[in-house]
């Protein structure tokens, strides 16, 4: 695909959702780390139905390790993993305490470095907390790259790469939001809505679906 259908595609996308965002509720950059963290093979309504009632028992790292491991594993229980996700939902706010004030730091390496945050947990807080232009390739994001052509690659690191190079600038900061939404709603994995999609002339899929 060439640079000018990139810019077509993301000017489309822009149009269409003025103002992207996380469909993951939160009220404070930690809340929104925790509820990533959370989110890891879950989907976003399995873990806002969980972080409702985890927020208000506990939405700071203090109040988590007073509410214990036990009792956070009961309260996002619902969700997969949980057990190995409270386990290092305790470490990260012992970590956070010990060397970050309790703040969520704004650099790749420290996020990194907090048990259970890998690089596309860090690349989401990076964006959506923090404006940074990062772009965390979940499964929407690594198939509408693919499928469309906009940035195909084989793993989600080459995919995140590409994309890196091949979002326009004035795009970069939103480009996150605008794809996870176009795949999770339109570009979707088994039949893509074609004859709905505002970019489908762009696209390179070759098995465009008819209404």
């Amino acid at each position: 695909m060439n640079q000018t259908n990139r810019l077509a595609i993301f000017n489309r996308l822009a149009t269409a959702m003025p103002e992207p965002k996380t469909e993951l509720h939160y009220a404070s950059v930690f809340e929104l780390l925790i509820a990533v963290v959370l989110s890891a093979q879950a989907t976003d309504k399995s873990v806002n139905k969980a972080t409702v009632n985890l927020f208000a028992a506990a939405n700071t790292p203090l109040a988590v390790l007073v509410l214990g491991e036990q009792a956070l594993r009961e309260l996002i229980k619902t969700i997969g993993l949980f057990n190995t996700k409270a386990h290092n939902i305790i470490l990260l706010c012992q970590k956070l305490i010990a060397d970050y004030n309790g703040e969520v730091p704004e650099t790749r390496v420290a996020l990194e470095s907090l048990p259970g945050v890998g690089r596309k947990t860090a690349n989401v807080i990076l964006n959506t907390a923090f404006g940074q232009p990062t772009i965390a390739v979940d499964t929407h994001i690594f198939r509408v790259a693919n499928r469309t052509g906009l940035a195909p690659g084989k793993t989600v690191l080459a995919v995140e790469q590409k994309l890196d190079k091949c979002v326009p600038t004035q795009h970069k900061v939103n480009a996150h939001h605008l794809l996870i939404l176009h795949g999770r709603y339109t570009c979707i994995a088994r039949k893509p809505r074609c004859a709905a999609c505002i970019i489908v002339d762009l696209c390179e899929f070759k098995q465009k679906l008819p209404a």
